[in-house]
């Protein structure tokens, strides 16, 4: 039987492909911009006929279909594995939990059965000549999620660019159990946001300048990685690598700037390496069949192996705050809960462990509530309840728009004094003075 014969045969609606679903399944979404869409909605189309229905996916993009009626959650229960701002709101409704994981570790929950999944289905690129249906930018964990999968939906969509260069980027119709064919709406896209503050400008300035040419960049999400990728495209380094987490937009304009050439990768080489990517239509464009870009699971690009065996590397991150002990939170602000680990430690330990290699925490010294009123993200402690992100022991450099800090191996005393030198002036006596009680004081550089 030839690829398309067998195409025909496992082409089906959305409504009889969902009929799979049973009340009491786990139904994996896929992830990111590949999270079903008419599939979506077709299940929606069966919330009476269905209760505990557990699904599993990440960083939606656009609101689910399932979620639209009030009585949801008796229904449909969401396991997110990173959380986006859709994804916060559904926690209010009690209809969203987060699942708190090593990123990296991911494609091993699937394969070692602590992850299990009864109906897979998830949005693909339309099938190859070779009988392949490409995941798209969300190799991710994908290839392990379909290994233990009981069944698999695929909803083709043509806009879904084709994204090659690594392993697990795909799958073949033979391992399918029905085909649907979607509407072809353009796949989630994921801003920029707004212009660069001036502070994301301060903050990128200091990062830039301790970046060497021949570099091997993994940015973060956010105003202040993407600031960084803005000013390094203006700047005069040459010959850098990527190996990342997420491809973001900010890599498109880095390389059309002839910034990126991947020549001192040791490994991977000339190659742009990530996990999955999330942006607008320019970068989605940009990765479609480009050889240049690497595909791949996160078991290999957020793995600190893989990590440190790349010189100079360079994390860039964001965090929600910090406190004077050096930890950092990037996932809640105290029990309200924000994104999630992702692979931010795996990079901060991969890029120490890197000949040359420095890893970034960044972030704004202040912010200001709905109240108008300044807070300080540097604090004497984390919030009571806030998520440890990256420990101590393991935070490297920390950046303000009032200066860089390298934070390890200091003394307790010099970690506080060192934080408190790029904290927002306003707010550096009263830290002082918590320091102090704390015991992690012993002199002032004032």
């Amino acid at each position: 039987m030839s690829f398309l014969e067998e195409y025909k045969q496992k082409l089906v609606s959305a409504d009889e492909a969902v009929k799979l679903v049973k009340s009491g399944d786990w139904v994996d979404y896929g992830w990111c911009n590949g999270t079903p869409d008419v599939l979506d909605k077709a299940l929606a189309r069966r919330t009476d006929e269905l209760k505990d229905v557990k699904l599993r996916g990440g960083i939606l993009l656009k609101p689910l279909a399932i979620f639209e009626r009030e009585d949801s959650p008796e229904h449909f229960t969401w396991n997110s594995w990173h959380m986006s701002g859709i994804e916060r709101k559904l926690i209010a409704r009690g209809c969203a939990f987060y699942s708190p994981i090593r990123y990296s570790e991911l494609p091993r929950y699937y394969r070692d059965g602590a992850a299990t999944t009864d109906v897979a289905m998830f949005q693909v690129a339309p099938m190859d000549a070779h009988g392949y249906f490409n995941f798209g930018p969300n190799a991710s964990h994908l290839g392990a999620m379909c290994e233990g999968a009981k069944k698999i939906i695929v909803e083709v969509n043509e806009n879904m660019p084709r994204c090659h260069g690594g392993s697990e980027t795909g799958i073949h119709i033979s391992k399918v159990t029905y085909i649907v064919e979607g509407d072809n709406a353009p796949i989630g896209e994921l801003g920029v946001g707004g212009p660069a503050t001036e502070v994301d400008k301060k903050v990128a300035q200091l990062i830039v300048d301790q970046i060497p040419n021949g570099a091997c960049l993994q940015l973060g999400i956010g105003g202040m990685p993407n600031a960084v990728g803005s000013l390094i495209a203006e700047s005069d380094l040459k010959d850098l690598g990527v190996h990342t987490e997420m491809y973001v937009d900010a890599f498109v304009d880095i390389a059309k700037a002839g910034k990126i050439t991947g020549a001192h990768k040791s490994i991977d080489r000339y190659r742009q390496t990530y996990g999955f990517g999330a942006g607008t239509k320019k970068m989605y464009d940009y990765m479609d069949e480009n050889p240049e870009l690497m595909s791949a699971p996160v078991s290999y690009t957020n793995d600190i192996r893989s990590i440190a065996a790349l010189d100079n590397f360079i994390s860039i991150n964001n965090c929600v705050d910090l406190d004077l002990f050096g930890q950092i939170s990037s996932e809640s602000s105290g029990t309200k809960h924000i994104s999630g680990a992702g692979g931010q430690l795996d990079f901060v330990l991969g890029a120490y462990l890197s000949n040359g290699g420095k890893s970034f925490i960044c972030c704004s010294s202040t912010f200001t509530d709905k109240s108008g009123v300044m807070h300080s993200r540097i604090r004497p402690t984390l919030a009571e309840g806030s998520i440890v992100t990256d420990t101590r022991a393991n935070t490297h450099y920390i950046v303000t728009e009032y200066g860089m800090v390298n934070v390890k191996g200091l003394s307790t005393w010099q970690k506080a004094e060192a934080i408190i030198s790029i904290a927002h002036p306003d707010f550096r006596d009263e830290l002082i003075k918590e320091a102090e009680a704390m015991h992690i004081w012993r002199r002032s550089n004032r």
